[in-house]
């Protein structure tokens, strides 16, 4: 098949581009599967089969050893031109500009081929099939070598982008005012009036869980609430209380307890004044 390798690396960039941007393909498998090659190789070799077309212009080790360092350096220019642009360095800018690079390179590269004849034509397929023909013990062996420590380097990178390290597991637990800012706390009350506080909790715990927010005035047990948070979940919850007793450094506490355990994991307060 005459320039198989160049279409199938317009193939490969084109498919990329819905399993990406489309809701309903872009969390599956394939745009790991499709995106490696995409950042890691194509942008590379299709720069490589532009500039040498030509079969005995590069040999194939140094094609595809090149193909991988200059995708690298390639995919890092084109982010840092993008820096300097409206644009900036976002998923949508960065994918428009590298498949337009690569498909642009592979014609390039195609109209390239098309002035030499048959013989002289750098064919990926065809030397595929040759592979055993026409290679010393040596370069066999180097190009296995290379070979197994593209595919290991390939599956150590997928591997660390598909299963991230945990960070520190926290949840975030605050106070803001009725104005929904951490200002203009309640702290001046009059007897039987009514106030509010905003109660935020995040959770950060890389995980599912079940809270309790306990809140005390004087040490009293003045409302209690359980709820179920999902990984990375946040709720701010409306309080409105009031004081039903005079009196300076009054404890307004909030207590927030993490999958029934007994001791509180948070702990909030304010001292207020009652008049």
């Amino acid at each position: 098949m005459k320039d198989f390798d160049l279409k199938l690396t317009i193939l490969v960039t084109l498919l990329c581009i819905p399993f990406v941007f489309l809701p309903q393909l872009n969390e599956t498998p394939m745009r790991i599967i499709l995106g490696l090659p995409l950042l890691l190789f194509l942008s590379g070799y299709s720069f490589i089969e532009a500039l040498f077309p030509k079969k005995y212009d590069l040999g194939e080790i140094e094609r595809v050893a090149l193909s991988f360092g200059l995708s690298i350096a390639i995919v890092s220019l084109l982010g840092l031109a993008l820096n300097y642009t409206p644009f900036g360095i976002r998923l949508t800018p960065v994918l428009t500009l590298l498949s337009l690079f690569i498909i642009s390179l592979s014609t390039i590269a195609w109209v390239r081929r098309r002035n030499f004849p048959a013989k002289e034509k750098f064919s990926a397929l065809e030397r595929l099939l040759k592979f055993n023909l026409g290679q010393s013990d040596l370069d066999k062996s180097l190009s296995i070598i290379l070979i197994a420590s593209i595919i290991s380097s390939t599956a150590i990178f997928t591997y660390v982008l598909v299963t991230p390290k945990t960070g520190e597991r926290f949840t975030e637990f605050y106070l803001l005012g009725p104005n929904g800012t951490a200002s203009s706390y309640p702290t001046d009350l009059k007897v039987g009036g009514d106030e509010k506080v905003i109660i935020g909790i995040v959770n950060q715990e890389y995980e599912n869980v079940t809270y309790c927010l306990e809140i005390n005035f004087n040490g009293s047990l003045i409302h209690e609430k359980h709820f179920f948070l999902i990984e990375t979940e946040k709720r701010e919850i409306s309080f409105t209380f009031k004081a039903t007793e005079k009196g300076e450094n009054q404890k307004l506490e909030f207590l927030l307890y993490k999958d029934q355990q007994r001791e509180a994991y948070r702990t909030l307060h304010l001292w207020v004044r009652v008049t």
